[in-house]
This record gives C-alpha cells, structure tokens and sequence, in this order.
C-alpha cells in the first residue's frame, strides 16, 4: 500500500491532470506571497494606527491582499474541482480497459464487487483529496518557506525557534497517519466485502427466495455491515486524536515565539511594527501543516481508492514486447500442452494435455466449478495459462492478435447479455456490418422465427437491459443467430441448453447441431442430449482433463 501524500504515478497514468497540478503549484506560491505581503501591511496599518495615524498605503495593500488571496482560493478550488474530475474519468476509464484486457474470468466473484465499489464510492472519495488535501499540501510547502524567509530579515531568533518546531507538526502527524492508513485499509477492505456480497446476493436474489435462505443472507450483510462500522468508527477516533495533537503543538509552537517576542517588545529590543509582523506571520507557518493533517484523514479512503485503482488498471510495459503475429485461421489441430491455470486461492485446470482435431466434436462433462468453462476461456482469450500452452495450427495463441483470432469463434455463453438495444442490434453484436439477407438467415437457422413474428415490431422491437421481455429459451436463440453469423471454423458452446424447459431445450439442440456441423465444436453439457452427437467426451475434475471410455459414456447418457 502506498503511504506518501502524493503518489507519482498520478503523473504518468492520467497525463492530462498534470496542467492542473501544475497551476495548483503556481497558485500555491502566489498564496505564501500573498500572506507574507498581507501580513506585513496588517502590522505596518496597527502599527501606525497605534499612533494615530492612518497609513494609507498600508490599507490599500491589506485590502489587496486580502482580495488576491479570496481570487486565488477561489481558483483553487475550480482547478482542484477540475483535476478531481480530469482523475476520476480516466481512471474509470482504465478499469474498464482492464476488464476489457483480462476478460469475465478477472471479474469474478470478489473482485466484481471490489471494482464495483472502487469504480463508485471509492474514486469519488477522490474529490476530499484534491479539493481539500491537496491545495493544503501546496501551501505546507509555499507558505512556511515564504514566512521564515520574511521573519528571518525582520527577527531571526524567531525564525530559528520557527524552524526548530516546523518539524514537529508533520513527524507527529506521520505517527498518526500510520495508525490512521492501517484502520482505513482494514475499513476499504470491509466496504469491499460488504460490496461484493451484496452484489452476489442481488444478482441472486431469485434463487434465494426459491430456498428460503433471504433471511439468513440479511443477516450476514448486517454483520459484514456492523464490522465495516466498526472499522469506520476506529477510522474516525484516530482522525479526532491526530486533529487534538496537532493542535496542541501547532498552539504550543507559536507561544514558544510569541512569549519571547513579547518580553523583547516591553524591555526595547523590538519595535512595535516588527512584533507585530513576527506574531502575524508565525501562525501562518503553522496553518497551512495543521489543516494539511487534518484533511489528510478526510481524504484517506481516496487516497486508499487512488492506490488500488491505479494497482488493478496497470498496464503492461510495451517495451521489449514483440508485436503480435496473425492469427491462425481455425482450422487447424488444437492442442494444449501441459496447461495449468491457477487462481489467486484455486486450480483451476492441473497439467492438461489435450488435442482437438478439426471438424471434431468435443463434448465436456463434469461437476460444478470442476474447470470446464476455464477451457472456454482459455480459448477465449479470457484466461492466460499459468504453465504451458495452446496451439492452434502449430501457432502459439499466446503470441497472436487476441481480437484477429476471437473473430474466428463463435461463442455461445450459459447466459448471453443482451443490451438494450433492438433485437437486430443484438444479433448483429459481433458481425455490425451483416445485411438483413445474412440476417434474416441467421434468424432462420436459429428457429427464431417465431419470436420475431411475436414481437411488436420484428427485428426492430427494443429490448430491455439483459434482454427484458425474452425468455432464457428466446436470449439462447438470439445468442445461436449471434453464432451463426460469424461463419467461424471453432464453435464454442458452454451448456446452452442449461434452464431451459424441455420444449425450449429442443429448439435451441436442433439449432445447435446445425451450427456445429461441419466445424471445429467444444461443447460443455449437463444434459445428455448435447452428448449424442460427439466424436469424443471428456470429464474435468478436481482441474483434471481424461477422456471417458465407451461404457462410461453410455452410462453418462443414460
């Protein structure tokens, strides 16, 4: 986890923030001038007026100061406003092309919830530290150089107890900023969880009302929800306790000046004009140290955000990266030699080594979670081999163009997202440019006919988000006609007759094998009707690949 106030890598990764950082920095400077000239007109003004006079020059650049100062806060806070925004959406911009790069198998489980939460709450807790932590961070460093410069030509003894207690203001709150970063972690890490689970419990909400645990997930949201309260509440009680400590010895410095120049002034050794400019200026010195520690902890969870966005998003250096060769056309052997794919706390798939040869059909069998659609996705493109690799054709596809080789696949998910978009959209997802001949036969072939003379307006009817207002037997023909409008050589079907009734399930078979004839085709199957017309059936377990014998696969029939 990174601890500085600032991290560098801002710099790199959003290039476009850096114009407003570095007008952030000018008007930090302006500032320290700003209080060093009001300050000295303030003291020349009460000087004067102590004597009865009014020292119109002195006035004048008070009032001056005073406005330049309120323009300059003002200008502040638009350029932070701006750079906060500037930050937020490209950031959210790099976590989608990170998802978009490692594919639905990084957005699993956990995560999903994880870089919901960032991709929201969490980089909108962004704008406390740009608007609040970072314009003080300018002015910790502008304005205490700018004061002891002055104080040092008007009462150097002042400035050297200046300079002596600065220090103390930010090692004390370092000290606390440690314990204040560990608590917020552990309160990131909670909001994450409480996130992820409330999100997997959304998404399956149906289900848990059919077996009646709704209850018992309430109640392990509330107890992930009592611990991310718990969390916050430590959180807070850190951040009070810094606020009390440096203001003690932000308080205590300035006395330690203060005393000395006051008993200077009664025995002669000051003017009036000099204490009063030393007794203005050391707070100043102060103010900007103790109002960057406070909204440090403010700004924490962004800060938090901030690291894991730009931690998930990172990009792979370019350099020393060989450009990628063309993709294999599909319709040679397929082989996987020796792979391996593990996850951060599973394996996955264990030492497969596996050859698939073209026009076979190849049907794969086993129980939940055993690895089967890790082999889709390492076809796919999702998923990377941990050891070994995949070849297509003698070409290794850890060296191709993803999206030339994705273009000769067709793939058909469990459950096919379609978008809110009009049906004809929808199918033409991976083919945009088909005419409506190529079109009209896709539909055809996957027997959804029916359904587009059912609907109001045909091809042209909207539909909602997921495909509101099909059924699962209707999205999984609209997910068939998306495939046979690739013309791929490879098919890849991940149980496509999953939940689906049994009118529905024949329908989309016959449909299935249509599509599959005459093509490369890895079929993953529950049913026994997707088995009847493979070449060969292989059983995953335990991420172990072995073919079934003939008896064992009429017993998986049956």
């Amino acid at each position: 986890m990174n601890r500085r106030p600032f991290d560098p890598r801002l710099l790199r990764r959003v290039p476009a923030a850096r114009r407003d950082l570095a007008v952030l920095a000018l008007l930090g400077g302006v500032t320290a001038l700003l209080v060093v000239g009001q300050a000295t007109a303030l003291a020349m003004l009460l000087a004067t007026a102590i004597d009865g006079r009014l020292d119109r020059a002195a006035l004048g650049g008070f009032l001056a100061a005073v406005a330049g100062r309120s323009l300059i806060t003002w200008a502040q806070g638009t350029v932070a406003a701006r750079a906060a925004a500037t930050v937020k959406a490209t950031l959210r911009e790099d976590l989608l092309a990170a998802v978009g790069r490692h594919g639905p198998g990084w957005v699993a489980g956990q995560r999903a919830g994880q870089l919901a939460t960032l991709a929201g709450r969490g980089l909108d807790a962004l704008d406390a530290y740009f608007t609040g932590y970072l314009p003080q961070l300018v002015l910790s460093v502008t304005v205490p150089v700018a004061v002891l410069a002055r104080i040092v030509f008007a009462d150097w003894g002042s400035a050297v107890i200046i300079a002596l207690t600065l220090p103390l203001i930010p090692v004390f709150g370092a000290l606390l900023g440690w314990q204040a970063q560990a608590a917020t972690e552990r309160q990131w890490r909670r909001l994450s969880m409480l996130g992820g689970h409330f999100l997997d419990m959304v998404a399956g909400l149906p289900t848990l009302r059919a077996f009646g645990r709704v209850r018992g997930q309430v109640e392990v949201v509330r107890r992930i929800a009592d611990g991310h309260r718990a969390a916050t509440m430590k959180t807070l009680r850190i951040a009070f306790l810094s606020a009390l400590v440096l203001e003690l010895v932000a308080t205590l410095s300035v006395a330690l000046v203060a005393v000395p120049v006051g008993i200077r002034l009664l025995g002669g050794g000051l003017t009036l004009s000099t204490a009063l400019l030393v007794l203005l200026l050391t707070p100043e010195a102060y103010l900007p140290l103790r109002a960057a520690g406070s909204r440090f902890h403010a700004s924490m969870e962004g800060l938090t955000a901030l690291d894991e966005a730009l931690t998930l998003s990172a990009v792979e250096p370019a350099a020393g990266r060989a450009e990628p060769s063309p993709a294999p056309d599909g319709r040679g052997e397929i082989r996987f030699e020796g792979v391996t794919v593990e996850y951060e706390r599973t394996v996955a798939l264990r030492d497969v080594t596996l050859t698939i040869r073209p026009g076979e059909r190849i049907a794969v069998v086993g129980p939940s979670g055993a690895g089967k659609s890790t082999l889709l996705n390492l076809l796919l493109g999702f998923v990377a081999p941990t050891r070994g690799r995949i070849t297509v054709g003698g070409v290794d596809l850890a060296g191709v163009d993803p999206d030339g080789w994705r273009s000769r696949l067709a793939w058909v998910p469990q459950r096919a997202h379609l978008f809110a978009a009009t049906l004809a959209d929808n199918i033409r997802l991976g083919a945009p440019d088909t005419d409506d001949d190529a079109l009209a036969t896709a539909v055809t072939a996957a027997a959804l006919d029916e359904v587009v003379a059912a609907l109001p307006d045909g091809l042209d009817t909207m539909l909602g988000e997921r495909g509101h207002g099909l059924s699962s037997g209707q999205r999984q023909r609209v997910a068939l006609a998306r495939a046979f409008l690739r013309h791929a050589p490879v098919v890849l079907l991940d149980e496509p007759t999953a939940r689906l009734d049994t009118a529905s399930e024949a329908v989309v078979l016959a449909a299935t094998r249509q599509l599959v004839a005459g093509r490369t085709a890895l079929l993953v199957a529950h049913r026994p009707a997707l088995l009847e017309d493979a070449d060969r059936i292989l059983r995953v377990e335990d991420g172990r690949v072995t073919e079934l014998t003939p008896t064992k696969v009429a017993q998986v029939v049956r």
